[in-house]
């Protein structure tokens, strides 16, 4: 048996059975005392530029919270235990408590992921999501990758309105029961990412801008809110320190850094990366995973692991459902050399117009290999900001959708599917929150303003369709009906991912430690022939047809799996998938 712990820069740190270290910077307050429940205030040091200190004859277990000049009485930011929510106290707690039983556990090389993207709250918290571990690992499943989980108002939301960075929610479970599920999934071969969330916080529970105004800088606020002062380095710190907890503490695999492209200050990247591999015990399998609007292959280039591909699910949404509003409309003129384009270079925007925002977008990113881009056709994000939540079957063809998910895990780029997508689970994935008053109304009704652009939505009588976010009918609406898995639909979609992630194993997880595009052909509307060089001397060929159409291939080649109908020698009929691999001339 084996502990972990990591030992922040800021708040309450166990140094003995009876004494605690608590810290706090707040620079826009004059004094500050710590309040343990039970116990006189304490007044704590000051450093003069902020910082704010006391050691404490109290151990595990402990309540307290901070009061600041104000007069206010606020929770740790860097609480590592908010059992009664944002609102309430923190609680002191010893990482080292729980016992891990796979402390020995490496991580697994980057090329064998396999993402399966999942909300904790749907599918029954820390303790329900461990109960499915088997089931996943049988299918082929090789990571799991957490909504955020850092503490946010109400008991149920997407994650992305968190505040507390460092606590996670409480209505999933114990920290203890967080760490459990992660070392399950380890003992069960499961790498275990988490989505963070660092360019803004939620609008419940943030106390930071009454004590330390300065984390903030109102020059870089955005949509989501006022702009984070990533340039100070006590911010930089707090974030950075915040990724080595999780990776360190709780043991995850990787982090997905949310909204990457707000995150203003370039340099902390170079730093988040430099931290981390001084920091993380050799021989370890760490990844950062990026979301970035800015297409910014820099990063990738400098050691960051890959990025979420939103570029290669739009051009095939737009291409699987014929949908062009809003940002699908960047795609609308020609998907299907968008999508050539994706599987040949990783990224359709690579420094030209975006005709949704009317700016420059993208890098270059041809020169790198396709298992820096993550590739999905759903997730939290393409499924539930959609109005009605409606999963990719309820919007296109299924045998459509078949062949297109058949090039999702037989594409040499990193596949990601989402919770339910296994079995084809056509249970809406909606927004939903729990906030109330007035803040309710707001999002409720900001929520419909924001779809009146959609032609679908310029009728507000439709827009009345829309759920309200903070309704609990909503949240339950969203949990992935599992009793569809055992339908005959449902157990055939389990039998066709499970044939697919097979292929991939024995076919092409072996071999991408160096793979490079070697051309896309573009044979019609919708249809495909695509190459790939692996590090086994051969070639891997898809032809992809997700059209109504036919079309003429050579049959000169290894074939190793194809999805269609009445398909013949020669033929790529309509809404098929045929792989193949050939050796290097």
């Amino acid at each position: 048996m084996q502990t972990f712990r990591f030992r922040k820069t800021f708040g309450a740190e166990l140094e003995a059975e009876e004494r605690t270290a608590f810290t706090l910077w707040a620079p826009s307050s004059e004094e500050v005392f710590l309040e343990i429940e039970g116990k006189p205030a304490q007044r704590m040091n000051s450093d003069g530029q902020g910082l704010f200190s006391l050691k404490a004859t109290c151990g595990a277990g402990t309540r307290y919270r901070f009061r600041v000049s104000s007069g206010q009485s606020v929770s740790d930011p860097a609480s590592r235990s908010q059992p009664d929510g944002v609102l309430g106290v923190s609680v002191v707690t010893d990482p080292e408590a729980y016992q891990w039983q796979c402390p020995e556990w490496q991580g697994r090389p980057w090329n064998e992921a396999v993402i399966y993207e999942l909300h904790a709250g749907l599918l029954g918290g820390y303790n329900g999501i461990e109960q499915l571990l088997d089931e996943l690992a049988a299918l082929g499943i090789t990571a799991i990758e957490l909504m955020p989980l850092n503490s946010f108002g109400g008991t149920r939301n997407w994650g992305y309105d968190g505040v507390l960075p460092y606590a996670p929610a409480a209505p999933y479970g114990s920290p203890d029961e967080l760490k459990s599920l992660i070392d399950a999934a380890h003992v069960r071969g499961i790498m275990v990412f988490l989505d963070v969330v660092y360019n803004h916080f939620g609008p419940e529970g943030n106390f930071l801008p009454v004590y330390a105004a300065a984390f903030f800088d109102h020059a870089k606020n955005s949509t989501w809110g006022t702009g984070i002062a990533f340039d100070k380095p006590e911010v930089a710190n707090f974030f950075i320190e915040n990724v080595l907890y999780w990776l360190m503490e709780y043991r995850f695999d990787g982090v997905r850094i949310d909204a990457a492209s707000a995150i203003s200050d370039h340099a902390w990247f170079g730093a988040l990366r430099e931290r981390v591999e001084r920091t993380v015990e050799s021989g370890r399998h760490v990844h950062l995973i990026l979301e970035n609007e800015n297409n910014d292959a820099g990063l990738l280039r400098d050691g960051f692991t890959a990025q979420w591909n939103d570029d290669g699910h739009n051009a095939l949404h737009v291409l699987l459902t014929g949908e062009r509003d809003g940002y699908y409309k960047m795609f609308a003129k020609d998907p299907t050399q968008d999508l050539a384009r994706v599987l040949a270079e990783g990224f359709v925007y690579q420094g030209q117009l975006n005709p949704y925002s009317g700016k420059n977008r993208g890098m270059a990113s041809g020169d790198l290999s396709a298992t820096k881009f993550i590739l999905f056709f759903q997730n939290h994000d393409q499924t539930g900001n959609r109005a009605l939540g409606e999963r990719l079957l309820a919007l296109a063809k299924p045998e459509a959708v078949k062949a297109a998910y058949a090039l999702l895990f037989l594409s040499p780029m990193i596949p990601m599917i989402f919770m339910g997508e296994e079995w084809g689970s056509l249970t809406p994935f909606y927004f939903f929150c729990d906030f109330h008053g007035e803040l309710a109304e707001q999002i409720r009704e900001g929520r419909r303003k924001e779809f009146a652009q959609f032609p679908a939505f310029q009728d507000e009588k439709n827009r009345e369709r829309i759920p309200d976010p903070n309704a609990l009918a909503t949240f339950e609406a969203s949990r992935p009906e599992r009793a569809a898995r055992e339908t005959e639909r449902g157990r055939a979609w389990l039998a066709l991912t499970r044939q697919l992630l097979a292929l991939r194993r024995e076919w092409i997880i072996p071999y991408l430690h160096d793979v490079q595009s070697a051309g896309v052909h573009v044979l019609g509307t919708g249809a495909l022939h695509a190459r790939w060089r692996l590090d086994n001397k051969k070639i891997l060929i898809l032809f992809i047809n997700i059209s109504e159409k036919k079309y003429e291939i050579p049959e000169t080649y290894h074939l190793i799996y194809e999805f269609s109908e009445n398909r013949r020698v020669g033929l790529l009929p309509a809404f098929s998938l045929v792989a193949c691999v050939e050796d290097v001339a």
